[in-house]
C-alpha cells in the first residue's frame, strides 16, 4: 500500500507556469430582502487591492441569479491549472442545514417552510470551491463578508429555517483558503457608530490594508485581521471574531516573501501556525520555482515522516539537514515508474523524534540524467506536528466522543486527548446543539504528543438521562470546527 501511495505521489503532472487571477462580488441592492450600503465598496476596494498585488480582476455588482452564473461562468474560462484563484463576496449570505449560500439580488422573500425556494434561487457556496478545484487551480483564496442579520426575518412571521451569515467550512480540499467576517453565530458590523463614515465594512477595511502588507502570509494576514476588526467590535461592545480555515501545505505570500532572519532568532508567535501552499509571485516563476517539490509531515510513535511530492519524473531523490554535508540517497521502492521504466525512488525519509526545526536540501535527478535543486524545505515540528493532528482530527470526527455505561453514563473524549496538540479548546454541550462546557485537556507535550498523562481524566460523567452531546473544536490556528452532536 505504501508503494502505491507514494507511485500516485510521484505521479503527479507537471508544474506549469501560474498567474492571479480573481472575481470580487457585492450585492447592495436587494429587490425583496433588506438592502445593504456598504457590500457594492466592499468589492470595489478588494478589486483594486488585488490589482496591487499582481491579479488579473472581474469586479461584479448587484447580480441577479442569472448575472451571477454568468458572472461564474466568465470567471472559469480565466482560470488554468496551477493559477492561484481569489473570490471575494460581500452581501447577503444564508445557512440552511449547514450549508452556505450567496443570496443574488432576486432571492425571493421565503418564509418558514420554503427552505428549497432559497436554495434554488442562491448560488451553493461549496460549488464555488469544486469549479475551482475542477479547474485545477493550485490555491483558492475565498474571501465571504456576508455574516449580517437574518435577510428573511419579517414583523409577525416566522423567518425560513436556516442562520444568517455561514457555516464553517472546515471540509474543504487541500489547497483553499477561505476566511470569514465573523464566526458560527456571530454578526459582522457594516461600520461601528452612525457617525462611522468608512465606505467600508469594519472586516473589509482592515482586511484590504493587511493584505497589503508586505511579507506577510495568508495565515498572518488571516489572524492580524481577526485580532483588529474583534478589537474595533469589543469597543462598541459586539462580538466579532473572524474565522479562517487553512487546506494549504506551504506558506502563501501575496505581497513579496517574508524577510530573512537570523538563524538564531526565535520565531515570530504569528508563525506557529499551520503552512500554506506556494503561489506564484508577482513576477513569473523560474522553472526552479515551478519544479519545487511539496513535502508533507506525518509524526508517529518513532518520530517523523517526511514525505516529497515531485512533479518531475526522478531517477534518485537526495536529501540533507542544512546547508553543509554530504546528501543521503533515499533508496528504490519495489515499484516501477510507468514514465521512467525504472525503480521508483522512494519519496520518504524518516526524521528522530526530537529533530529540531531545520531547513532540509532536497534535490533529485530528472528523466534526462540532469541534477536538480537543491530545493529547501522548510521543517518545523511544532507547525508539523499542529497540521498533522488537525488532518487526523478532520478525518475522523465520528470518533471524537464515545459513550459507555460503567457505573453510570460516561461519555470519553479519549480522541481529543489523543491530539491535543492541535486543539485550543473543545466545548461540548450536554443536550444542547450549542457547546457551552469547556472540557479539561492536558498540556500538549510535543516529546510524545499522543500519550494521555496518567493523571488526566478523559471522561464526564453524565445523567442517565441524557440523549445527546454537542461538541466544538477551537483549533491552535484559531479556526472553528463544524458542531458535531452525538447521540447514545
Amino acid at each position: 500500500m505504501l508503494g502505491i501511495a507514494c507511485a500516485l505521489l510521484m505521479l503527479a503532472g507537471p508544474a506549469q507556469a501560474a498567474k492571479r487571477v480573481a472575481l470580487v462580488i457585492g450585492n447592495n441592492d436587494y429587490r425583496n430582502v433588506s438592502k445593504l450600503q456598504k457590500a457594492v465598496n466592499d468589492a470595489r476596494a478588494m478589486g483594486d487591492t488585488l490589482r496591487q498585488l499582481g491579479f488579473s480582476v472581474m469586479v461584479a455588482e448587484n447580480q441577479t441569479r442569472q448575472a451571477f452564473s454568468q458572472t461564474l461562468l466568465a470567471f472559469d474560462q480565466q482560470i488554468e491549472a496551477g493559477d492561484t484563484a481569489f473570490f471575494f463576496y460581500a452581501g447577503h449570505g444564508f445557512e440552511i442545514a449547514g450549508q452556505n449560500y450567496l443570496l443574488p439580488t432576486d432571492v425571493p422573500a421565503a418564509t418558514e417552510g420554503q427552505e428549497d425556494l432559497v436554495r434554488d434561487a442562491s448560488i451553493l457556496a461549496d460549488r464555488i470551491v469544486e469549479r475551482l478545484q475542477n479547474k485545477k487551480a493550485r490555491t483558492s483564496i475565498l474571501v465571504f463578508d456576508a455574516c449580517r442579520n437574518n435577510p428573511f426575518e419579517r414583523k409577525g412571521t416566522r423567518a425560513v429555517a436556516g442562520g444568517a451569515g455561514l457555516a464553517p467550512m472546515t471540509q474543504l480540499p487541500e489547497g483553499v483558503f477561505s476566511v470569514f467576517s465573523a464566526g458560527p453565530r456571530q454578526t459582522a458590523l457594516d461600520r461601528l457608530s452612525d457617525d462611522d463614515a468608512n465606505p467600508n465594512s469594519v472586516f473589509t477595511r482592515i482586511f484590504v490594508k493587511e493584505l497589503l502588507q508586505p511579507g506577510e502570509n495568508m495565515v498572518q494576514v488571516a489572524q492580524r485581521t481577526r485580532r483588529t476588526v474583534s478589537e474595533m467590535a469589543e469597543t462598541v461592545r459586539h462580538k466579532q471574531v473572524p474565522v479562517y480555515f487553512d487546506q494549504m501545505v506551504d506558506d502563501v505570500f501575496l505581497n513579496g516573501l517574508a524577510k530573512a532572519q537570523p538563524q538564531a532568532a526565535p520565531a515570530e508567535p504569528a508563525q506557529q501556525v499551520a503552512a500554506l501552499p506556494p503561489v506564484a509571485p508577482l513576477k513569473p516563476p523560474s522553472n526552479e520555482a515551478v519544479n519545487a517539490p511539496i513535502a508533507n509531515f506525518s509524526r508517529h510513535n518513532g518520530g517523523w515522516t517526511v514525505v516529497f511530492s515531485i512533479a518531475d519524473p526522478a531517477l534518485g531523490i537526495s536529501w540533507r539537514m542544512g546547508d553543509s554535508g554530504p546528501f543521503k540517497e533515499t533508496g528504490f521502492l519495489d515499484t516501477l515508474d510507468p514514465r521512467t521504466r525504472k525503480r521508483m525512488p522512494n519519496p520518504a525519509i524518516e526524521l528522530s523524534a526530537d529533530a529540531a526545526a531545520a531547513t532540509i536540501q532536497m534535490r533529485y535527478v530528472d528523466a534526462s540524467g540532469e541534477m536538480q535543486g537543491p530545493f529547501p524545505v522548510r521543517f518545523d515540528p511544532e507547525v508539523a506536528l499542529i497540521r498533522d493532528q488537525r488532518k487526523i482530527l478532520d478525518m475522523t470526527a465520528t470518533s471524537w466522543l464515545s459513550f459507555r455505561q460503567f457505573n453510570g453514563l460516561l461519555v470519553y473524549y479519549t480522541h481529543l486527548m489523543s491530539y491535543r496538540c492541535a486543539i485550543r479548546e473543545v466545548r461540548v454541550g450536554i443536550d444542547s446543539s450549542v457547546p457551552d462546557r469547556v472540557l479539561k485537556m492536558p498540556p500538549c507535550d510535543p516529546r510524545d504528543p499522543s500519550v494521555i498523562p496518567s493523571d488526566a481524566t478523559p471522561y464526564l460523567k453524565l445523567p442517565s438521562a441524557t440523549k445527546a452531546v454537542s461538541v466544538e473544536l477551537t483549533y491552535r490556528d484559531g479556526s472553528v470546527s463544524e458542531i458535531k452532536s452525538f447521540r447514545r
